[in-house]
C-alpha cells in the first residue's frame, strides 16, 4: 500500500487488537494523538473494516477492484435503461469511472480516494439490490459499506427506505450493526460515540478555510465555484490545457453530465433529492477536497446521476460524442496527474 494510506495502517493495528498506531511516521501529517497514547485517524470504523479483506493487496490492485466492481454494478443497473440497448448499458456502465474525475482521483490510491471509491461502489450495489433485484439485507450491507466510508451518506437513508418499499427492517440490519460498532469505536478513541475526529486533525482547524468551523455556510460559494465554475489553466505549450489541482467544474471534466438536464426518468425525484442533500453538505464543508482533479467529493453523487441518465433517452450520436469527449478529457487528466510531473499548485 502507499505510505499515505492511513486506513491500511489502522486496519493492521485493528487486526493486532489495537485501536491506534504505536508510532507516528513523519509523513502522515493527519494522524491524531490519543490521550492514552498512540495515534489514530479521522476515518470511520467502516472504512477500516473495508480494507481488512484486501490488506495485503497493493493500492493500485485495490483501486482496480473497486473500479471494476463499480462498472459491474452499473452495468447491472443499466437494465433500468428504458431503451433496453446493450451498447447504451455499456456506455452508462463505463461512464462513472472512466468518463469522470473518478479515473484520476481513484488512481491516486490514497486513503481519501479509496474511501470515496468504496462509497461509490456501496451505493451502486445498494441501488441494484433495491431497484433491480430486491434483496433488502444485501442492499443494506452495501449501504453500510457506503456510509461506513462516507458518513454524510447517512442522510440518504430515508431515500433508500422509500425505494425499498417493503422489508425495510431487513434493510436496516447491517447498517444498525455497523452504526453500533462505529459508536463503540469512536467512544474507545475519543470518549464520545459521535466524535469521528475530524476536528482533532493537527492544524486542520487553524487552516484559513476552516476558520468558521468544519461545517458552515461560509464555504458554500467557495466550494460551488470549485465544483461548478472553475475552468482549466492554459499553459505555454499549446495545445495542452492544464487543469487546476484544486478543483474544476464537473461539467468541464465530464461533458456527458449535460445530459442530466433532460427528462430524467422514473427515479428522477429521488435522485435529484439525494444529489441536492449531498451537495449541500459537501458545499458546507470547509475543505474543497484538497489535491484532486475536478471535485473528488462528487464521486458519491455519481450513482444518483447514473439513475437519471439511465432513464433519460436512447443511444444517440450526441450521447456517444459526449461520452467520447468525457473519456478523452479524463484520460488526458490521468496522464497529466499520474504519469507526468505537469500539475503544480
Amino acid at each position: 500500500m502507499a505510505h499515505f494510506d492511513y486506513t491500511h495502517r489502522l486496519a493492521l493495528a485493528f487486526l493486532d487488537g489495537r485501536l491506534a498506531l504505536k508510532e507516528h511516521p513523519s509523513w502522515l501529517n493527519e494522524l491524531i494523538p490519543l490521550e492514552g497514547g498512540g495515534y489514530t485517524g479521522a476515518y470511520c470504523f467502516g472504512a477500516i473494516l473495508s480494507i481488512v479483506p484486501f490488506i495485503f493487496l497493493p493500492a493500485h490492485w485495490l483501486t482496480a477492484l473497486i473500479a471494476g466492481g463499480c462498472v459491474f454494478f452499473f452495468f447491472l443497473l443499466g437494465t433500468l435503461d428504458e431503451s433496453g440497448s446493450t451498447p447504451r448499458r455499456m456506455i452508462l456502465a463505463l461512464f462513472p469511472v472512466f468518463g469522470t474525475w473518478t479515473w484520476v482521483d481513484l488512481g491516486f490510491g490514497g486513503a481519501w480516494q479509496i474511501t470515496e471509491g468504496f462509497a461509490m461502489l456501496g451505493q451502486a450495489g445498494a441501488l441494484y439490490f433495491t431497484l433491480v433485484r430486491q434483496m433488502p439485507v444485501i442492499a443494506g450491507a452495501f449501504f453500510a459499506l457506503a456510509f461506513g466510508n462516507r458518513t454524510e451518506l447517512l442522510l440518504l437513508l430515508p431515500i433508500y427506505l422509500f425505494l425499498t418499499k417493503q422489508h425495510r427492517l431487513q434493510f436496516l440490519i447491517v447498517p444498525a450493526i455497523l452504526g453500533l460498532l462505529t459508536a463503540e469505536y469512536n467512544f474507545g478513541r475519543f470518549h464520545s460515540p459521535f466524535d469521528f475526529g475530524y476536528g482533532r486533525i493537527p492544524g486542520e482547524m487553524s487552516e484559513p478555510w476552516c476558520q468558521h468551523g468544519l461545517f458552515a455556510t461560509y464555504p458554500i460559494h467557495y466550494n460551488a465555484y470549485h465544483m461548478l465554475f472553475e475552468g482549466f489553466n492554459q499553459v505555454n505549450a499549446f495545445p495542452f490545457i492544464q487543469p487546476s489541482p484544486w478543483g474544476c467544474s464537473i461539467f468541464l471534466a465530464s461533458p456527458f453530465l449535460f445530459l442530466l438536464f433532460r427528462e430524467g426518468g422514473k427515479y428522477k425525484v429521488a435522485a435529484w433529492t439525494a444529489i441536492g442533500l449531498l451537495t449541500l453538505v459537501l458545499w458546507c464543508h470547509c475543505n474543497q477536497g484538497g489535491w484532486q482533479f475536478s471535485y473528488r467529493y462528487a464521486m458519491t453523487l455519481l450513482p444518483w446521476m447514473f439513475l437519471i441518465l439511465a432513464g433519460n433517452g436512447r443511444l444517440s450520436v450526441n450521447e456517444v460524442a459526449l461520452f467520447a469527449v468525457s473519456v478523452a478529457v479524463n484520460g488526458v487528466a490521468t496522464w497529466l496527474f499520474l504519469w507526468r510531473d505537469a500539475i503544480h499548485p
